[in-house]
């Protein structure tokens, strides 16, 4: 994630820029009400999602029995579904839980991991077209195969992806901006309160909501070597979703995950290092400070 430039038309926000304020204002609400965001998460990475929202100040819990879901969703002020790892029970349990979280208004971020391979993966991301999530998280090929999927892509193919290649990206995070708009666009306009934004992750991080698009410089290329790390931003980004509006909340969750990147990675010997050090990072980074990370927006 780290990148030695910048677009020409970025400029950094001001210290006293309103999101910056609502950053703090969120960072300090999670530490301080602990707020819960379940989690329908792939068993792959499901301990690090748990032990990431832990460190930045949430609550976790995992379950991927629709019911269970959907009673704990009484009790949990957002959610965090991913895709990644899928059942034979999923495409079914998704379905009835996502037409719960629409039915009882509950905020959510998706991580379409691998989008674009395979039927199954592809009809259970169809079917999440008309009760969307609040967030999508996700790298730039996720992005525009979700964008093809949903049937928002421009018809003379210029958003074609040249991946996935498995779960990474093969893709450029510029050439998933005008994606990233359009799904952004589509959240806000389908679901009832009006809210929605995109994240996608790469070299130099981008949150839109359709309208502002933001980029964020930091991390480290160490963060491509643990497993998960996508899946952990995605569970950060619902615990954030339990306390601000969508922009807010997945701009936080990616400024904090940068700079855990940056610091965890200082001398850093290995992977294995790096992990424990990057938990202990979002867990030291305060309110105050995250709400100062590099954040520029796109004129």
């Amino acid at each position: 994630m780290n990148q030695p430039y910048a677009p020409s038309s970025a400029v950094e926000l001001g210290e006293d820029a309103p999101l910056r304020t609502d950053i703090a204002r969120a960072a300090t609400a999670v530490r301080e009400h602990t707020p819960l965001a379940q989690a329908f998460t792939n068993f792959v990475t499901i301990n690090f999602v748990a032990n990431a929202q832990l460190a930045a100040g949430g609550a976790a819990a995992m379950s991927f029995l629709p019911g269970e879901v959907a009673d704990m969703s009484r009790a949990a002020q957002a959610a965090y579904i991913n895709v990644g790892t899928l059942m034979p029970s999923y495409e079914g349990a998704l379905a009835q839980i996502t037409h719960r979280f629409a039915d009882e208004g509950i905020p959510w971020c998706l991580d379409p991991v691998g989008a674009g391979i395979g039927e199954a993966r592809t009809r259970i991301l169809a079917a999440m077209r008309e009760v969307p999530p609040s967030v999508v998280r996700a790298n730039a090929s996720e992005v525009l195969a979700l964008e093809a999927i949903w049937g928002l892509a421009p018809a003379d193919g210029s958003d074609a992806t040249q991946g996935p290649a498995g779960v990474e990206s093969a893709d450029e995070v510029d050439s998933a901006i005008e994606a990233a708009r359009r799904v952004a666009r589509h959240l806000r306009a389908t679901r009832p309160d009006g809210l929605g934004a995109v994240a996608v992750s790469g070299e130099l991080d981008l949150v839109t909501d359709g309208e502002r698009v933001l980029r964020l410089a930091g991390g480290s290329p160490m963060m491509t070597k643990v497993t998960g790390m996508g899946c952990a931003l995605g569970g950060v980004t619902a615990t954030y979703l339990c306390e601000a509006e969508p922009l807010v909340a997945a701009t936080a969750a990616s400024v904090l995950f940068d700079m855990a990147g940056t610091v965890a990675s200082e001398d850093c010997p290995g992977p294995g290092t790096f992990h424990a050090r990057f938990l202990d990072a979002l867990w030291s980074i305060g309110p105050e400070a995250l709400a100062q990370g590099s954040i520029l927006e796109v004129e």
